[in-house]
């Protein structure tokens, strides 16, 4: 995720279009019905927070509508004093259906987390992690200005022959067990689509099309959302939206082999391995966890998500969603919570490879031990 960005020549030729119809929204009152809380420390990317419950997200406000604009919110405490050894409470959500190859998915935010310390992401993967795949629409650390977008896969998945506007390629292998985890990452090179410049600009909608033929990302500022999505059409036809930001096709990744349904996820986390590793003097001082984490969390109020609405579209005459068997979490209405049991099933986000390498390690040396008796 550290690594130089690479500035490449890249193909901007039209991209296949496809028509999408409307099977899932999550919009105003409902926004947390179907979705699962965490509910457990950050034991996943190693940050200074605890993602709380649906019904203490609803008791200390940190996942709600806005009534006055219909708006969901989702945010790191910004009230409490932490002391020190404490970790800051946060949300994490997962959306309780999987999505499959053949669905397009749309977030739109009115404003995203940044600040030093502060390290949001929204993104996806598959209930097992990484044969699934991992899509990561949009993730930033601290007050950096670009959103970067990536994939992880297993071995064998790499961008070849990319199809986007963005010139900014950081590296093109996908597998997670190269280059640390980083994944084959493409970062946007407009400033409003992360941090300051984003809320300043409106902020816009990020798409997210999962096809046999390729993933694509798309970004667009307020101003410059296609009519298809502003207008709340039920079919879209991606040829509306131009040219995406990121693309990685099925010439170098075989979508179908590399990516299972997935779950949508929002979080934020606070230092962790990224926010906290070889660039946070870039752009921050002191020490992430005593000098940001530590206080009154008055740092932490540009820590949040305001989403107008997330929507699923599947491929038009098929149905892309699959549903879960199980009870769910809502934020606005909660009736039971996760656990960190069922939680974990959700896997190991943005590159956090070591704990399942020392799964497989475990299980090898008990298989072995089992034979020799």
């Amino acid at each position: 995720m550290t690594a130089a960005l690479a500035y490449v020549a890249l193909s901007v030729t039209p991209v296949a279009a496809t028509s999408y119809t409307m099977v899932k929204e999550y919009y105003g009152s409902t926004f947390f019905n179907d979705w699962t809380f965490y509910n457990n420390y950050d034991n996943l990317t190693n940050g200074d927070v605890t993602y709380v419950s649906a019904q203490q997200a609803t008791q200390y406000q940190l996942a709600y509508v806005d009534s006055s604009t219909n708006h969901a919110i989702i945010k790191v405490d910004n009230t409490s004093t932490v002391v020190y050894d404490n970790k800051r409470n946060s949300v994490r959500i997962a959306s309780s259906d999987t999505f499959a190859v053949g669905s397009l998915w749309a977030a739109d935010m009115y404003h995203v987390p940044y600040g030093c310390s502060v390290w949001p992401a929204w993104w996806s993967q598959a209930p097992v992690w990484p044969q699934g795949g991992e899509i990561d629409t949009f993730e930033g650390i601290n007050t950096n200005t670009q959103n970067q977008m990536s994939l992880h896969t297993e071995t064998g998945c790499t961008a070849i022959g990319q199809n986007q506007t963005s010139t900014l390629v950081a590296s093109t292998n996908c597998s997670y067990a190269a280059n640390e985890d980083q994944g084959c990452i493409v970062t946007d090179p407009s400033t409003s689509s992360y941090g300051a410049g984003f809320a300043s600009a409106g902020g816009g909608t990020f798409v997210t099309e999962m096809a046999s033929t390729g993933i694509s990302m798309w970004f667009f500022q307020r101003s410059q959302i296609p009519s298809s999505l502003s207008g709340n059409a039920s079919t879209i036809d991606t040829s509306t939206f131009g040219v995406p930001v990121a693309n990685w096709p099925s010439t170098g990744c075989n979508i179908d082999q590399f990516f299972q349904p997935q779950n949508l996820i929002f979080d934020i986390t606070l230092c962790g391995d990224w926010a906290d590793g070889v660039t946070w003097n870039d752009t921050c001082s002191g020490i992430c966890y005593n000098d940001w984490v530590m206080g009154n969390g008055t740092d932490y109020n540009d820590a949040y998500f305001e989403v107008g609405y997330v929507r699923v579209f599947s491929t038009t005459g098929t149905n892309t969603v699959v549903t879960s068997n199980t009870t769910t979490s809502s934020g606005s209405s909660p009736t039971s919570s996760s656990t960190p049991g069922s939680s974990g099933a959700m896997g190991l986000p943005h590159g956090y490879v070591w704990m399942s390498s020392i799964a497989v390690l475990l299980v090898g040396l008990l298989s072995s031990a089992l034979l020799t008796i």
